[in-house]
């Protein structure tokens, strides 16, 4: 099984390169704990998607640690990566999206695959659960599956946030995901406040997708038709992006693929601002002192 981490992005609202931001006790990363939690649940090789002018410090500072546990490789997002017949547009600077991040890892693609986000937290039981997926479903395609997290569990106190509000059906199946880019939290649960004059309420008990899949290599030729749909609708959009939860939003509305939704009792956290970072260093640490994880991921 293979990890597949998107790392590419440029942490706009945080600031920075925040995929190398120390936050455990021992400077690790948030990759390092979800790289060390995916070996525990048996994946053996990890592919990173970055840019290829971060390459070098990348390899030095992060690759390197984990070439004596799992298999290491990269793939890079470009902006002129593009299906025939399609060529870059010349007002386009800004990355195509995690569907196109994913899609830049497409030939290193050949066994079952779950794929994250670089700079979230997302736990052991939920690379357990995929694990688990991948030997009950394997012969089940393509069904793939996405570890849902509780709404009110995933905001921030110092913003708001993007989740994609899904809905399932009694059997967990996914049914829609609705991107709702500005949530924050109430004592009532939460709201979208992206339109003030219509906003959108929750519980908070909703499941969110935060970009923690579990899928086959079958998943890829689907992927890339979606693209290129998506491009010949968006090309000449300068600021259009390509999101992987509408591509799998758009492939159960056609009936291409179904997903299971797997609830997870992990904790989720992340740094989307950098008044996030204490909160997260003291989970982290909190974390260890409970034995979870050792004094230090990696040597």
């Amino acid at each position: 099984m293979t990890l597949i981490l998107l790392a590419a992005g440029l942490g706009s609202r945080y600031g920075g390169l925040k995929q190398l931001q120390p936050v455990g006790p021992h400077a690790e990363t948030l990759m390092d704990y979800s790289i060390f939690d995916a070996l525990r649940a048996g994946f053996d090789r990890v592919i990173f998607v970055i840019r290829r002018d971060f390459e070098d410090v990348f390899r030095n500072t992060v690759s390197s640690k984990y070439t004596s546990a799992l298999r290491v490789d990269h793939a890079f997002q470009s902006l002129d990566d593009l299906p025939a017949p399609f060529t870059l547009h010349p007002e386009r600077q800004k990355p195509w999206g995690t569907a196109h991040a994913l899609y830049a890892a497409r030939a290193l693609i050949h066994d079952p695959f779950c794929v994250i986000n670089a700079d979230d937290f997302y736990g052991l039981d939920s690379f357990q659960n995929h694990a688990t997926f991948f030997a009950s479903h394997a012969s089940e395609t393509p069904h793939f599956a996405m570890a849902g997290y509780q709404l009110n569990r995933t905001l921030s106190p110092h913003g708001t946030v993007s989740r994609g509000i899904c809905q399932t059906d009694a059997n967990g199946r996914l049914l829609t995901i609705r991107e709702h880019t500005r949530l924050r939290a109430t004592p009532a649960g939460a709201e979208d406040i992206a339109d003030a004059e219509h906003l959108v309420f929750f519980t908070g008990c909703e499941p969110v997708s935060l970009n923690n899949w579990a899928f086959t290599p079958d998943f890829m030729p689907l992927l890339s038709d979606y693209f290129a749909n998506w491009l010949a609708a968006h090309h000449a959009e300068p600021k259009a992006e390509c999101y992987l939860p509408a591509a799998v939003d758009h492939l159960i509305a056609t009936r291409l693929a179904t997903v299971t939704v797997l609830p997870t009792s992990s904790p989720w956290f992340g740094v989307t601002y950098q008044d996030d970072l204490p909160a997260v260093q003291s989970q982290l640490a909190a974390l260890h002192a409970a034995g979870q994880y050792p004094a230090q991921l990696w040597p």
